[in-house]
């Protein structure tokens, strides 16, 4: 599942995969904008079918806490 995720920011954000690591986040990350960081929740929601909730999306503020939130919600 990390993989897939970091493939799905990677997607959303225009950069390489391989640029990106657990403690990447929005301050590491130049094209990592709040658009941005909208546009990889809604593929993250698509792609595994769950929902978010606005104090989770607000929490994942770097690839790690995404990795965290996504499996705890998926169980």
């Amino acid at each position: 599942m990390r993989d897939k995720i970091i493939a799905i920011i990677a997607d959303v954000l225009e950069v390489e995969a391989s640029d990106l690591s657990e403690q990447s986040s929005p301050s590491s990350i130049e094209s990592w904008d709040s658009l941005k960081h909208m546009n990889i929740i809604l593929a993250l929601e698509e792609e595994f079918d769950v929902e978010l909730d606005d104090e989770e999306i607000t929490d994942m503020n770097s690839i790690a806490l995404i990795i965290l939130i996504l499996s705890e919600k998926l169980g």
